[in-house]
């Protein structure tokens, strides 16, 4: 996988961009919302700084299950800019298995009626066609043998997503949440993109492009 990213937040401190972009890092993504109204307190550092730096940047949503979709939809489109340049928008989807505030599960229906309509506000918004980001318990819960038409980003940590997710085409792999990358102190998510370097300019033309 000669293509790597990286996804980052808050918990990564004060990122140095362009140590992050001579490090070979390709393409990240920026935590920017959750729920309906949490926005991440590094989110306009980042997403500003990776762009100065050239690294392709997105910004990914986390949703929280109690909230209404609509209201988190508004909280996106209110706080991340719709940049011509930056990458798809990504929905992260998964069990909140440790708020305090907000109920961990809802049925899969309603679960599945919430992202799209994430997923259809995203687009409005962005131009561009949100990719979906899950762990296998909740692809297996919710997600499997659905959204056959959506790209996927998954998190698999202990095999090649071939081996967990079976079928499921995918765009990017989360292989591991303890990488090292030279311009970030601790460790950060690494990601790997599904393809060769010729494959990767062709998609992140078409990506930015909405296509």
């Amino acid at each position: 996988m000669p293509v790597q990213g990286i996804d980052v937040s808050q918990w990564q401190g004060d990122i140095d961009w362009r140590k992050v972009r001579a490090a070979g890092i390709q393409f990240a993504y920026i935590k920017a919302t959750e729920g309906g109204d949490h926005i991440d307190p590094k989110f306009h550092r980042n997403w500003h700084g990776a762009k100065r730096a050239g690294v392709p940047r997105g910004a990914y949503h986390f949703v929280y299950w109690c909230r209404p979709a609509h209201e988190q939809a508004l909280w996106f489109v209110l706080n991340v800019p719709a940049d011509p340049d930056a990458l798809p928008p990504v929905l992260d989807v998964e069990w909140n298995a440790h708020s305090k505030t907000c109920p961990s599960r809802i049925s899969p229906a309603r679960a599945r009626a919430k992202i799209e309509v994430l997923l259809d506000a995203m687009r409005a918004h962005t131009g561009k066609e949100p990719i979906i980001y899950t762990d296998v318990t909740f692809h297996n819960q919710v997600l499997k043998g659905r959204f056959r038409n959506r790209n996927f980003w998954l998190r698999s940590v202990a095999a090649e997503p071939r081996k967990i997710y079976r079928d499921r085409p995918w765009l990017f792999w989360q292989f591991t949440t303890t990488g090292r990358v030279h311009g970030i102190k601790g460790t950060v998510d690494r990601n790997a993109f599904n393809g060769r370097p010729a494959d990767w300019n062709y998609t992140l033309q078409r990506m930015r492009a909405g296509r």
